[in-house]
């Protein structure tokens, strides 16, 4: 594997893991109902995130960069996690957080 699609695959998974410890701290809010400028700092990343996918047709733009330096397609998705684990991160992360967002939101709030 060259060097800079090797690159992109570690920055990328250290995104993947800062997001799901975002994803972990707004279940922890949710099921404490308290939030912290903590909290409320993991909605806004993965409010972030969501809008960069979002923007780029729900691919991730590393994705876009590591095809760009000769990777094959989707080779920078299973960001050094195994293919069966990297293919239900979105549906898995992506309802997680919509689930406890709202719990969160509605324990907060009422």
């Amino acid at each position: 594997m060259p060097r800079a699609i090797f690159a992109i695959k570690l920055v990328h998974s250290v995104i993947f893991w800062i997001l799901s410890a975002c994803v972990l701290a707004i279940v922890e809010g949710a099921v404490t109902g308290r939030a912290t400028g903590l909290t409320w700092l993991a909605v806004g990343l993965v409010v972030v995130e969501s809008v960069v996918l979002a923007a780029f047709r729900w691919t991730c733009p590393l994705t876009v960069l590591a095809e760009r330096l000769g990777a094959q397609r989707g080779a920078v998705t299973d960001i050094f996690l195994p293919k069966w684990a990297a293919d239900r991160i979105f549906p898995v992360c992506g309802t997680t957080f919509v689930v406890a967002l709202g719990v969160l939101l509605a324990r907060v709030f009422t």
